[in-house]
C-alpha cells in the first residue's frame, strides 16, 4: 500500500495562498545554509513582515545579521509557534523534528524553499511565471537534469540541488525563461503546492528511508514532481510504475501520463527504435499513433551504456513537453558530456578506459553504472548503509574480470564475491589511508586489466568512512588513475 506523506506536510497544504499566508505574519526560516538564505531573500522579497532565522551553530547569528533578522535557537523557537504564520525549512531538516512535531500541533504550515520560489513565481512576484520541469527519481538526476538543461539553450539554465540557486535563477538578468529544476525527495516533500510545468520521475529504489520513515513515503515523496501539467515516468521500473498506477486511480493527473524508455517506444511514449530517440508524445495525434518523429541518435550519449540513453531519453521528453525542436535536442546531446564522477571517462590507456563513477553511492546506481559495460574491473565499496550487495553481484557476475575492494564494509563485499561469483579474482585494499587505499585499489586494478576491459569506479557504497565525499573519491581515482598506469607501464 503506497502512503501519503506524514502530517506535517499534509494535504491540506497543497492549495495554499503561500505569499499571502507569508504575508500575514511572523515567519520562521529553519536552517541557515544555502536553503535558507535564499529563503530569507524571498520571503523579503514577498513583504513577510517578521522573519526569525532558527539555527543552532554561530553561523546562524551571523546569516542573521546579515539579513537585518532575528536569531533563536530550535528549542527557543518552539515558543514562537503560538503567533507563526508559516515555517519555511532547508530540505535537511528532518520531519520529525521538533520544531515541525510543534508547528503541526499549533497549526502552523511547514514548507520548504521550493515552495517559497514556486509560490512567488506564480504569484508574479518577479515578472512573468517561468516553465518549470522538474527532474527527480533515485539515481540519474544530476545528468538528466543536466542534459535538459543543454537542451533548453539560451532559454534555459538547471537550478536546484546543480547549477543556479532558485533566488538567483528567478532574479537572473538576462531573465531565464525555463527551469531545469533537480529536486530531491527532501525538498519536494517540504514542496505540496509543486506544479511544474513538467516533471520526470527518473527510477525508484530504496534510499532515505531514515527520514522519510518508509519505502512507500519515499516513493510517494517523488512523485510530487508529476504532480503539474505533463508527468513523465520511466516505464521499464516497476516501482516507479506502481506509483503512477495508484495516481492514476486516484484521479491524480490532468492528463495521462508519458513513458520513456529504451526500448521502441508505444505511442504516448518517447524511446528508442533502430538507434533513433523518437518522440511519440509530443507530436501532431497523427505522429503519436504513427511512426513518431525522430529526435536524435542513441548512439555515442555520454554517459555510455543504458543509463545514459534512459536519462537523455528523459530529458528528450521534458524537452519535447514545451515544444523545444528536435534539432536542438540533436545538438545537445552530440556535445553533452556528463559532469565529473557521474560515469565520467577519466583516462584511457592501452585500449582500456577509466571510468569515474564514484556517484554510485548505492547498489541500484552501481547497477546502472554496470550496465553498461561488457567487462570490467570493478572498483567497489565504502559504507553499504545496510544495504543489500549480493543482488547486484549475482546480477553482474558474468561481466566482472577481477574487483577490487576497499573501504569499511569490504569484508562483506568480499564475503557476497565469494559466495556467488568465486571464480572472480578479488583483491582486498585493507588501507585506511585514503590517498594509499585508492593508490594500491588503481594499481591492482592496471595489474589486472586488459584490452576490451573498462575500470569502473562504482563503489555501491558511501564515501564518509575514508572521503570528505563522492567528489574527493573520484578526484584521486582519476589521479591514481594515470599514476598507476605508468607504474604498470
Amino acid at each position: 500500500m503506497i502512503n501519503s506523506p506524514d502530517s506535517t506536510n499534509s494535504a491540506d497544504t497543497r492549495n495554499i495562498d503561500l505569499v499571502a499566508v507569508v504575508r500575514s505574519g511572523r515567519t520562521l526560516v529553519a536552517g541557515a545554509g544555502v536553503s535558507g538564505r535564499g529563503a530569507i531573500s524571498m520571503l523579503q522579497d514577498m513583504g513577510c513582515p517578521e522573519i526569525v532565522l532558527v539555527d543552532d551553530s554561530p553561523q546562524g547569528v551571523s546569516v542573521a545579521g546579515e539579513f537585518g533578522i532575528a536569531c533563536a535557537t530550535s528549542s527557543a523557537a518552539v515558543e514562537l509557534l503560538d503567533d507563526a504564520a508559516a515555517v519555511v525549512t532547508s530540505p535537511g531538516w528532518r520531519p520529525d523534528s521538533a520544531l515541525f512535531i510543534a508547528a503541526a500541533a499549533a497549526g502552523v504550515p511547514v514548507f520548504g524553499d521550493v515552495a517559497v520560489a514556486f509560490a512567488g513565481d506564480r504569484a508574479l512576484l518577479w515578472g512573468p511565471s517561468r516553465k518549470w520541469l522538474v527532474v527527480t527519481g533515485t539515481n540519474g538526476k544530476t545528468t538528466t537534469t543536466s542534459m535538459l538543461a543543454e537542451m533548453l539553450g539560451e532559454r534555459g539554465q538547471a537550478v536546484g540541488n546543480i547549477g543556479v540557486a532558485l533566488h538567483d535563477a528567478l532574479k537572473a538578468q538576462p531573465r531565464i525563461e525555463v527551469l531545469a529544476a533537480e529536486l530531491s525527495s527532501f525538498q519536494l516533500h517540504w514542496a505540496p503546492n509543486l506544479r511544474p510545468n513538467a516533471g520526470v520521475l527518473l527510477n525508484l529504489a530504496e534510499d532515505h528511508i531514515d527520514w522519510h520513515g518508509s519505502y512507500e513515503n519515499y516513493g510517494r515523496d517523488k512523485t510530487r514532481a508529476l504532480m503539474g501539467g505533463v508527468a513523465v515516468y520511466g516505464v521499464d521500473d516497476a516501482d516507479v510504475v506502481e506509483h503512477v498506477e495508484q495516481m492514476r486511480s486516484n484521479g491524480e493527473f490532468g492528463r495521462a501520463p508519458i513513458g520513456f524508455t529504451d526500448a521502441a517506444p508505444e505511442a504516448n511514449q518517447v524511446g528508442v527504435r533502430d538507434g533513433m530517440i523518437v518522440d511519440r508524445a509530443f507530436g501532431t495525434e497523427e505522429e503519436n499513433l504513427g511512426e513518431g518523429i525522430i529526435i536524435a541518435p542513441a548512439a555515442g550519449i555520454s554517459p555510455p551504456g543504458r543509463a545514459g540513453i534512459l536519462d537523455a531519453v528523459a530529458a528528450t521528453a521534458l524537452a519535447r513537453s514545451i515544444g523545444t525542436p528536435a534539432e536542438d535536442i540533436a545538438a545537445a546531446l552530440g556535445s553533452f558530456e556528463v559532469r565529473a564522477h557521474r560515469g565520467q571517462v577519466v583516462f584511457d590507456h592501452g585500449g582500456v578506459p577509466w571510468i569515474d563513477d564514484s556517484k554510485a553511492t548505492n547498489p541500484h546506481a552501481a547497477d546502472a553504472a554496470l550496465s553498461g559495460h561488457d567487462r570490467v574491473v570493478w572498483i567497489a565499496g565504502g559504507q553499504l548503509k545496510g544495504a543489500d550487495i549480493a543482488p547486484l553481484i549475482a546480477k553482474h557476475a558474468h561481466r566482472l574480470q577481477s574487483v577490487i575492494v576497499l573501504g569499511t564494509d569490504r569484508q562483506e563485499i568480499c564475503d557476497a564475491l565469494a559466495r556467488i561469483a568465486p571464480a572472480v579474482p578479488v583483491t582486498a585494499i585493507a588501507d585506511t589511508d585514503k590517498v594509499d587505499a585508492m593508490a594500491k585499489a588503481c594499481i591492482a586494478a592496471a595489474e589486472s586489466a586488459s584490452v576490451g576491459d573498462v575500470v569502473l569506479l562504482a563503489p555501491a557504497a558511501a564515501s564518509l568512512d575514508m572521503y570528505s565525499g563522492m567528489a574527493e573519491r573520484g578526484d584521486l581515482f582519476a589521479e591514481w588513475a594515470r599514476k598507476a598506469t605508468t607504474i604498470d607501464g
